[in-house]
């Protein structure tokens, strides 16, 4: 493997044996690497073994460094018992990280436990490393062999060339000079955040990232089944580091395939260096999409795309807010990085738009009908005026708006740009509606999913591509409202949509290599002519059969069922033509208990939807191949999954297995329909879709087959089957299903109440049974919901509106006739419909005149629809006269379906003003008025009992008598308080009475003869709901008429209409010559008759429901408990279980018979498709409605004949609380047709219900539950009050037992009596266990026993165990050590006390921290402890209840967690929200009992308990250090101090905290005296402070002293691996080993200890020695303790108890509970008080450094180079030296030795350097602080290095460097005695040099003459020496000493004089003349005589030039 490190143990010699008797040891090899162990195979009875065994170790991204190691433990293997250590090694790998060939052959010596070398004993290995151990050439940060960065390595940004920056502008982000940035040191942290990934290659991944960055990785959780998983997970990176060095570090992601184990577990990775992130805004990129690829190959294509954030933090940086708000989602294209080399071609998205269909109104009519009526514009237009929207990747393009049209033709292409292969996954598509005075408005939203249309696998894939091809619109209901819809937003893509809104025909395609210039094209002439065949339609039938209607919620009025497809069968839009689409509307019927039913009967209405589309059935018929492979697969992978689970034999495994790949191959191997080019409606994506589809089906049956053949292994055949599924479910795929869903709308009035889309597909019919539709033709359930957030989220949710077992077809005219076939029992029956309406009028009563509808109408009263316009269709006659059809409901009577009911009535009386009240004259009336039979001579229905005689309804508004009072009757009013204008009074009689329990409990029709004869309903308006029976206020009525047609032609279409002439709603029925006139002018219109399918005869069926119990149902009220009941709803019928109070777990144990369960249709179909069956849980409330706790569904086992023997066995459903678990109920169903022989006998009762028969229920065992019941912990307020005397009630498998009440839970929390014992029947299966249930319960005054909180243990399995055998129990036991016993061991303590200790010079500098670092390898810390030979501890990286040896020590008691259910208001008042309100600590134990009661009993687990009363103890809590603290303040550190609390007892270091860390060492110590278990919880804080404002909360631990006292682990104080009386290693504990062993073997019952001498102890069987331990060739430590105790301790070591260990503990925070917030080192020690006074504690405290002061002397310097040339044009330099010890102090430097010619400088200058050392480490101690306005200062530890520098001194321009040497001042290079001798050679790092190295801190001083070099050319330069005296004193004798810097006084140690240094030395523009003199004169001064020569002669010259003319002139003419 790539990633792979081979280690081959080879073999091992000389082994030492540990076995006695004359048996070798059985030696096997275990290799560490990294923290990950494995091992080999043992071999028995050698010495020397020879493995040859091959152990592989994944790399996982880090590479192998020169610094890994392996660490080797050979151990002796032991059947029983711990592995004991033969030897150990570690193996560097250094020397297989340098070879060329990375492998390397070792044989390495061997030492003991104590590091101590075995003779002669050695172990040989074979390592080979992968050959990419080292950075690839190419990668971001790699180097090359001089160390120089590889070319090529940089991040690219997308779609860019190398160079450009992100966001693809030209100039990109401007790279920081890497020179300018500083050398120092300084705290970072890194910020990474995953945020998710997208497009990854491979199908049914299970990816997780790897983050690496700064030598440390993380990893993110994975991600199952999913190629774009979602993370949002971040991680830090501390680091201590330069900005230079930060800005080259890289940062590498890398995304795997968790479910491979293989090389090609990696999908990709990117990588670049943080210099990228840094050179950002705020240095951070946020929300960027990296683009994946093979690193070693970038070129290797897109591997999928990476979202992330990453920030740098520094001192002083505010880091940004990095929330994703979906902004970077809206432009991905430009929030792309990509890797050089990985190219992203430019691309363009073309979509043409051809045209749009069935787009619904938008605007208001009003303004249309104002222009008809001033004659502005007669024609009528669609009131839509819409145009298209496209959108991509943040950019988008728009059509032209066509207003006025429903069906506009766009033709026109948008174009957008982007950059190849894309992040956005979809293209939005969203059509709107242009309003001129207000917003537009949204029509619809599509999207069109790039994964759907392209096809991305190597050398098979394509573009995406789409159509021509119609794309369906879905949003909120179509019904135009001027007034806000509710459900708008639903048209902005933002839910599912409800309705049909149209469609869009359009076109995509991609083109690669250009970007668009124009967004928007018109469409060419020839191009729309093309899609032409797109547009030919061929028309279909939509068929549908309602057969139940049941679980109706809303029963406001009538509902009807409408069944549309597209816009056809939209009853509420004038657009289509009527259509027989609706069901009759229908009143429903109470079905018993909770919901209502739709009385259908035997006869079933059917819908029918003549609709005309496009042929697509190619299409729809491959898909449903390919879905019904993928649902075999994934139905039988349940099978095989459930049967693994089940523990089945392989043998039945293996064979569901082989059926199912049988099933793969011939499924897979079926032709897929081809696109036939005749359709005209097939495209370049069908065609493609079609050779994908047909590869990859063929491709699984070959590895389906292959598999079958090979396969032997049942995992992973389980595993290659899911991969099967995923790839059927990867081909599921069809973007081009242009056939709208089906909708069934459930209508009330005009309103639409819920709703459920069907695909087409699912229905469709084609004469392949394969390619058919698998639920065309079949009954199907379905549930509806309701439209909009409302029904996908909230309270309405839960709820069902209904649920619907329908038959639905869809298929193509030409077939419809198999609709019919479809159908074996019903008989289609259509008949002609129309109602006869009246209204009343108090004169002429019932009448038509001057009604506002038609005398006959349809339903509703629109369309008139008399009796003589009926007329036959062709080839249909009536059959019979028009007969009165009523409506179903006023069959049934209002106490149909009830169980109980009450009926009442009225007493009316009335007086005179100033009379006395008398009888009315309607003496009784109901509710409304209308007269009833007086109460007493109403009568008892048949098979109904009354309850008690009639009484007054006192619960009303009403005075004493039960009277309400009004002043007229017919007015209403009433009030409880007689007036004087009071005239009439009355008061209701109620009476109830219960239905006999051998009626039948289902719906009886009730005949009334004089409704059947009339068949008028009634309501107060024609838009009310109707009744059957005549009130007063009612002013309308109607009655349904029917005429039946028969088929007269066998060849009739099955689907015509009835033509009429059109009709007014204002026209009078009287004036039938207007009538007839406006007839015809009106258009014709059309009307279906209604279908039904009628059955002679429903069959009748009995289910037996067998509800036994259920599980972890929610809590619904505040006592933290439910009173669960079940519902049961089975078609028509509903029943109720028990109510079992105050439990989540009930056991109701009943069953539920539903008698007489009426369905139609063909048994056979019904035992292949039973009806389901819902179970609604309930919580049972005194006041107000049950409250829901969850639904599960399921079917019965049908039985159609007496004969069938199945048994239909108890399961586990799952209940559901909308998406959200809400626990499990076991029960089972059986549905037998009680037509065929006789039915099973009646289960047995128990009182009125029934049990769940045997055979059914769960087989019992006799079983004994074993409870040790310690104590309650923690408990939290209840209603404001402290728990304070609690018990505890267990209930398990009907059984209750109870401990005793604890008198005071404060003062003994444990129960005295802490074990109880069930002798219980429980289920022998572990299937049908029950859980176990607890209740702690507090009593308080006045009798009160609330419940305080509920513990449910779901599964008895982690607790069952085989039952003790008398024999297996010692001969004697022994009981463990009590205080009497205390004063014994009190003496042993202070004798060991006395000793003397004594201890080598040498261990002076060897403290705790010396034996820490030791122990975690850290050897330049340790010091020489590691050289001594001593003890080692053991460091845990994690807590010490994680590992794994202990068991988080519950071998003694567990810890459950208490719970309570609903939060009161009266809740605690300091809530902290946590769930946990308490704790039991306890433990359990289940085994099977005897079958016979009278056999003996195993004995008892429980036994030699300790004392229950609570212990004093001495807690000792050692803070070792801070790992890795989160950062709270901006500075990127914290300022942590710690907490500890105890109980009461608190420590707050506050005062103490440790300034800018987040690794602090805090070394401290708190010491706690405590009762356990009363105060158990320890609590350490890590607290960050601030100078103002609150201090930060970084992280908390807490640890359980409890379970550790309690352990048998031995969790108090921690044993070290040898006995040490004195010395470093001094034993700690309060017990001897001898005392240890003595009560450990009491505690586990082994016999013991007997020693034979001191030197021999038996231990239960085994003799051990001290020999075995020791060895002849072990020397003695001078510090170790008697030979007695050593054996016991090394006895100890052998059992499985806690050793001396530190144990690394994670922080977290209330806030973020999951997210670690750093680690912290410690550990506790526990000293019972009985035990003594314990020894004197472990110092840790932290080391201190010791203040020095280097004196160092600059005396001289020689043969420095000349860096300047003079005016003078001579060679020279301004020398002085600068000198400083690193990371201290400032700089500081000599005066300055101008114009040195020759090199030579003189000085005395004295340099003083202050600083602080741990010798401990060699390390210096620097605090300091950062800023001016720092608070305090950062301590940090640097090497202990003298940084001396020579420098040129320039006044104008920076100083030029001449030469540096860096001397460790522990490890100094010894100076030259003189300046001839100092070369470089000095130099201990010089090659080939001869240095020797010398300690400043031993020498004390040193002078000499030292080389100084420049670095910076390719070679080291020598530039000069210096010489120097340095002297190094400690802060005290500094003081005694004391002298001053430079030559300051005190000038002494020694003694300074001024440097005597030549005339030239001096600063020129200081001193003229000295210039002037010895620089300028010296050089020029002959130009300056020459010059004054030369000036004098001009002057001359020009005085004689300037008389010449005068003199000349007055000497000729005598002037």
């Amino acid at each position: 493997m790539a990633d792979t490190l081979e280690v081959t143990v080879l073999n091992a010699q000389n082994l030492p044996n540990v076995e006695k008797f004359g048996k070798k040891s059985d030696p096997l090899c275990e290799i560490t690497f990294r923290g990950i162990k494995k091992k080999t195979k043992h071999l028995e009875n050698t010495l020397t073994p020879a493995w040859n065994e091959k152990l592989e170790f994944e790399l996982q991204g880090k590479p192998l460094q020169a610094h890994d190691a392996l660490e080797v433990a050979i151990k002796d293997y032991e059947k029983v018992g711990r592995n004991r250590l033969l030897a150990q090694s570690t193996i560097l790998l250094r020397d297989a990280v340098r070879s060329p060939t990375k492998s390397m052959d070792s044989t390495v010596p061997l030492s003991d436990h104590s590091k101590r070398k075995l003779e002669g004993a050695t172990v040989s290995v074979s390592v080979k490393a992968p050959a990419d151990a080292t950075p690839a050439a190419g990668a971001v940060g790699a180097v090359d062999a001089a160390g120089q960065p590889i070319a090529g390595g940089e991040a690219g940004v997308p779609g860019q060339d190398p160079g450009t920056g992100l966001g693809g502008t030209p100039t990109g982000i401007p790279r920081t000079d890497r020179s300018t940035l500083s050398d120092k040191e300084q705290d970072y942290q890194v910020k990474v955040k995953v945020w998710e990934a997208r497009k990854l290659q491979g199908g049914s991944l299970h990816p997780c990232v790897r983050v690496m960055l700064l030598g440390q990785q993380k990893q993110t959780k994975i991600k199952k089944s999913t190629n774009e998983p979602y993370y949002n997970e971040t991680f830090f990176f501390p680091s201590n580091i330069s900005p230079k060095a930060l800005y080259d570090e890289n940062v590498e992601f890398r995304i795997y395939d968790s479910q491979k184990y293989r090389s090609d577990s990696k999908i990709g990775g990117f990588k670049f260096d943080l210099g990228v992130v840094y050179d950002c805004p705020k240095h951070a990129l946020l929300r960027k999409w990296l683009l994946l690829t093979d690193i070693e190959d970038t070129t290797s294509g897109v591997k999928g795309y990476l979202k992330v954030s990453v920030t740098i933090v520094g001192p002083g940086d505010e880091p940004p807010i990095d929330k994703d708000d979906g902004s970077t989602d809206a432009d991905i294209e430009s929030n792309v990085l990509r890797a050089t080399g990985t190219k992203l071609s430019p691309a363009t998205f073309w979509l043409k738009i051809f045209r749009g269909e069935d787009l619904p109104q938008m605007d208001t009519a009003a303004f249309q009908g104002m222009k008809k009526v001033f004659g502005v514009d007669d024609e009528d237009k669609e009131l839509v005026d819409p145009f298209l929207k496209m959108y991509f990747a943040g950019k988008k393009a728009q059509t032209r708006t066509i207003t006025g049209c429903d069906h506009p033709e766009w033709n026109e292409e948008l174009r957008v740009g982007l950059k190849f292969p894309s992040m956005c996954d979809r293209v939005k598509l969203l059509v709107r509606d242009w309003d001129r005075l207000s917003g537009d408005d949204s029509i619809a939203t599509t999207f069109i999913n790039l994964n759907e249309i392209s096809i991305r696998t190597e050398g098979a894939g394509f573009l995406p591509t789409f159509g021509p091809c119609f794309l369906n619109l879905y949003g909120a209901p179509r019904e135009f409202s001027v007034i806000s819809d509710t459900y708008e937003e639903l048209n902005d893509g933002k839910g599912t949509g409800c309705a049909y809104r149209g469609r869009i025909l359009c076109e995509l395609g991609t083109i690669l290599g250009e970007l668009p210039e124009i967004d928007v094209l018109d469409i060419p002439e020839e191009d729309v002519m093309t899609v032409m065949p797109y547009l030919r339609r061929r028309k279909y039938q939509l068929f549908g059969c309602f057969l139940e209607a049941n679980m109706v919620h809303d029963v406001e009025s009538a509902l009807e069922f409408e069944l549309s497809i597209g816009n056809y069968g939209n009853k509420f839009d004038a657009n289509v033509n009527p259509m027989p689409s609706s069901t009759q509307p229908t009143n429903a019927v109470f079905d018993g208990s909770n919901y209502y039913y739709l009385p259908w009967g035997e006869s079933k209405p059917c819908v029918v939807v003549s609709s005309e589309w496009e042929d697509i059935e190619f299409r729809l018929g491959a898909y449903n191949i390919i879905k019904k492979l993928a649902t075999r697969i994934e139905t039988c992978l349940e099978n095989i999954t459930s049967a693994k689970a089940a523990k089945s034999p392989p043998a039945e495994v293996a064979t569901l297995i082989i059926t199912l790949l049988d099933d793969i191959v011939v499924m897979g191997s079926v032709t897929l329909p081809p696109v036939a080019p005749e359709r005209k409606v097939g495209n370049n994506l069908d065609k493609l879709i079609y050779d994908h589809r047909c590869k990859e089906l063929k491709s699984m049956a070959e590895e389906a087959y292959k598999l079958k053949e090979n396969a032997t292994d049942i995992d992973a055949a389980i595993g290659d089957i899911d991969t099967f599924l995923a790839q059927a479910k990867a081909l599921l795929i069809e973007s081009q299903n242009s056939m709208p869903d089906v909708i069934i709308w459930m209508i009330t009035g005009s309103k639409r109440v819920a709703y459920h889309r069907i695909p087409a597909y699912d229905i469709l019919y084609t004469p392949e049974i394969a390619t058919r539709g698998v639920q065309c033709g079949n009954t199907m359930t379905i549930t509806l919901r309701y439209p909009g957030k409302k029904g996908e989220k909230g309270e309405k949710s839960l709820k069902v509106p209904c649920q619907l077992r329908v038959k639905l077809w869809l298929g193509l005219e030409k077939y419809q006739r198999e609709w019919n076939k479809m159908e074996t029992e019903g008989i289609m029956a259509v008949y002609a419909e129309t109602y006869e309406n009246h209204i009343h009028v108090p004169a002429l009563k019932w009448t038509t005149k001057g009604m506002s509808r038609h005398k006959w109408s349809d339903e509703s009263g629109d369309v008139k629809l008399s009796k003589e316009r009926f007329v036959a269709p062709k080839g249909w006659n009536f059959d019979g006269e028009w007969f009165i059809s009523p409506e179903l409901s006023l069959e049934y009577d209002a106490d149909t379906g009830r169980k109980t009911f009450v009926d009442d009535c009225f007493e009316n009386q009335m007086r005179v003003p100033g009379l006395s009240w008398q009888a009315a004259t309607v003496a009784y009336t109901d509710v409304h008025g209308d007269t009833m039979t007086a109460r007493d001579e109403i009568q008892c229905p048949e098979n109904w009992d009354w309850d008690d005689v009639w009484q007054v309804d006192m619960n009303r508004a009403v005075d004493e008598e039960g009277w309400e009072y009004c002043v007229e009757s017919t007015m209403g009013g009433y009030g409880p308080v007689e007036r004087a204008y009071h005239l009439c009074r009355r008061r209701r009689f109620v009476r109830s009475r219960t239905r006999q329990p051998e009626a039948k409990h289902i719906a009886k029709k009730k005949k009334k003869e004089a409704a059947a004869q009339e068949g008028w309903e009634y309501a107060p308006l024609f838009t009310m709901k109707f009744h059957a029976k005549e009130k007063k206020m009612d002013m309308c009525r109607r009655r349904r008429w029917h005429r039946r047609l028969v088929a007269s032609d066998p060849n009739a279409s099955p689907v015509f209409f009835f033509e009429f002439g059109g009709g007014s709603h204002s026209e009078s029925e009287d004036d039938d010559s207007k009538e007839k006139e406006k007839d015809k002018k009106k258009k014709k219109t059309r009307y279906a008759p209604r279908t039904y399918i009628s059955y002679k005869s429903a069959h009748k069926y009995q289910l037996r429901a067998y509800i036994y119990q259920a599980r972890d149902l929610i809590a619904a009220d505040n006592d933290s408990f439910s009173d669960p009941f079940a519902h049961v709803i089975f078609c028509n019928q509903s029943q109720s279980t028990e109510k079992i109070m105050k439990t989540v777990c009930p056991t109701w144990d009943q069953t539920l018979i539903f008698e007489e369960v009426q369905i139609c249709g063909d048994p056979n179909e019904i035992a292949m498709n039973p009806p389901p069956i819902v179970i609604e849980i309930f919580d049972h409330d005194n006041v107000g409605k049950a409250d829901f706790l969850g639904r599960m569904t399921t079917t019965p086992t049908v039985k159609l004949s007496s004969s069938d023997s199945r048994v239909a066995k108890l399961q586990w459903y799952t209940v559901k609380y909308g998406k959200d678990y809400g626990g499990d109920i076991l029960a089972s169903f059986e549905l037998f047709l009680m037509e065929e022989g006789d039915l099973p006998f009646v289960p047995p009762r128990r009182g009125n219900v029934y049990i769940v028969p045997s055979g059914i229920r769960p087989v019992l065992q006799r079983t004994g539950v074993e409870l040790l019941v310690w104590g309650l912990r923690n408990m939290k307020k209840y209603q404001l009050l402290q728990v304070n005397s609690p018990m505890i009630e267990f209930e398990v498998g009907g059984q209750v037992m109870s401990t005793e009440i604890i008198k005071s839970l404060k003062k003994q929390p444990n129960f005295n009596e802490p074990t109880l014992f069930f002798d219980a029947m429980l289920p022998k299966e572990e299937l049908y266990a029950p859980p176990l249930n607890m209740k702690v319960k507090d009593h308080r005054e006045f009798g009160r026993k609330p419940t305080v909180g509920v513990c449910r243990i779901r599964s008895l399995q982690p607790y069952r165990c085989t039952p003790l055998e008398h024999d297996d129990l010692p001969d004697e036991t022994h009981d463990s050590i009590d205080s009497a016993k205390a004063s014994d061991v009190t003496l042993d303590v202070e004798k060991v006390s006395e000793e003397e200790e004594e201890m080598d010079l040498d261990d002076k500098d060897i403290d705790w921290w010396s034996k820490f670092y030791a122990s975690i390898g850290d050897r330049a810390k340790s010091g020489k402890y590691l050289n001594k030979g001593y003890d080692l501890m053991k460091v845990y990286t994690s807590n010490l209840e994680n590992v794994d040896d202990f068991n988080e020590f519950k071998d003694f008691v567990q810890t459950f967690p208490i719970e309570r259910g609903k939060t009161d208001s009266d809740s605690d008042s300091d809530d902290d929200g946590d769930d946990n309100k308490g704790e039991v600590k306890g433990l359990i134990k289940v085994y099977p009992l005897p079958p016979d009661p009278n056999a003996e009993m195993p004995p008892r687990f429980f036994r030699e308990l300790p004392p229950s009363d609570p212990q004093e103890c001495v807690v000792r809590v050692y803070i070792i250090r801070g790992i890795d603290l989160q950062p709270k303040d901006d500075s990127g550190l914290s300022d942590p101090y710690l907490i500890v609390k105890l109980g009461d007892k608190k420590f707050d270091d506050k005062d103490s905290y440790i300034p800018n860390t987040l690794n602090p060492d805090f070394g401290k110590l708190y010491e706690f005296t405590t009762v356990i278990p009363i105060k158990k919880d320890l609590k350490v804080t890590v607290m960050d402070y601030d100078l103002i404002g609150k201090n930060d909360l970084i992280g908390s631990t807490t640890i359980d002293l409890e379970n550790r006292y309690l352990s048998r682990n031995r969790g108090t104080c921690g044993i070290p691996q040898t006995y040490c009386k004195t010395g470093p290693n001094k034993w700690r504990d309060t017990q001897t080993p001898k005392e240890i062993l003595r009560e450990l073997c009491r505690q586990r019952i082994i016999k013991g200890p007997t020693f034979f001498g001191n030197n021999k102890v038996k231990v239960g069987t085994e003799i051990h020695g001290l020999d075995d331990f020791e060895g002849p060739d072990i020397v003695v430590n001078k510090h170790w303790g008697s030979e007695e105790e050593r054996l016991s301790l090394y006895v100890l070591h052998t059992f499985n108890i806690v050793p001396e260990h530190v144990e690394t503990r994670p922080l977290y925070t209330p806030v973020l509970p999951g997210i670690e917030q750093g680690k912290l080192q410690m550990f506790v020690d526990i000293f019972p008080s009985y035990l003594g006074v314990p020894p004197t504690p472990v110092e840790i405290a932290p080391r201190t450094a010791t203040k020095y002061m280097l004196r160092m002397v600059v005396w001289n310097t020689k043969d420095v180079v000349m860096d300047e040339t003079s005016i003078t044009g001579e060679q020279m330099s301004d020398i002085y030296v600068k000198g400083w010890i690193d990371g201290v102090g400032d700089k500081q430097k000599t005066d300055i030795h101008y114009r040195s010619m020759d090199g030579e400088g003189m000085f005395n200058w004295r340099l003083l350097f202050p600083f602080s050392y741990l010798s401990a480490e060699n390390v210096v101690v620097v605090k300091k602080k950062e800023h001016f306005w720092s608070l305090d200062s950062t301590e940090t530890r640097v090497p202990a290095r003298l940084m001396v520098q020579v420098w040129d001194n320039d006044k104008f321009s920076k100083d030029d460097f001449l030469g540096t040497i860096v001397m460790p001042l522990n490890q100094m290079p010894s100076p030259s005695k003189s300046s001839s001798s100092c070369s470089l050679d000095l130099l201990l790092d010089q090659p080939n040099g001869n240095g020797k190295a010398i300690s400043l801190f031993q020498q004390k001083s040193i002078h000499g003459w030292w080389p100084v070099y420049n670095d910076e050319g390719e070679e080291r330069e020598l530039t000069g020496k210096v010489e120097l005296e340095m002297e190094l004193v400690t802060e005290e004798e500094h003081k005694e000493k004391e002298c001053g810097s430079a030559r300051k006084e005190p000038n002494a140690f020694p003694l300074l004089e001024k440097p005597k240094r030549p005339e030239t030395s001096f600063l020129w523009f200081t001193s003229p003349w000295k210039t002037f003199k010895f620089i300028v004169w010296k050089k020029f001064k002959w130009y300056f005589i020459g010059g004054l020569i030369t000036l004098l002669i001009v002057v001359f010259l020009a005085l004689f030039f300037y008389n010449l003319p005068g003199t000349t002139l007055e000497a000729i003419f005598g002037v």
